[in-house]
């Protein structure tokens, strides 16, 4: 059995939710948010038998696209002097995901 943990941006998950449901797979869906942008993000936790890791990767991978954006990084008054953040072109979106292998699974 594994765990997938795939964080995605804010955007991407309703997406995502929608096309896991429809494989047939169940996740626990929680909030998060990015470090270096601090901008919102999901992060699902989804269950799997190991035969059906490369069809949960593949739904993740189609449903969660990058894409770039103009935005201006969150800094901390305490770490920047005098300068002014000026705002970036990132790439933004796509999925982080995790495999885990699961020793043991309990439902109560």
């Amino acid at each position: 059995m594994k765990m997938v943990t795939a964080v995605v941006q804010d955007q991407d998950a309703a997406k995502l939710g929608k096309a896991l449901v429809k494989a047939g797979f169940g996740a626990t869906r929680l909030a998060s948010t990015g470090g270096f942008l601090r901008a919102g993000s999901t992060t699902f936790m989804i269950g799997i038998d190991d035969d059906r890791l490369d069809e949960v990767l593949d739904v993740i991978k189609h449903s969660a696209k990058k894409r770039d954006q103009v935005m201006t990084p969150a800094f901390s008054m305490d770490t920047v002097e005098s300068t002014v953040a000026a705002p970036m072109e990132v790439e933004i979106g796509g999925a982080i995901v995790f495999v885990q292998n699961v020793e043991q699974f309990h439902q109560f």
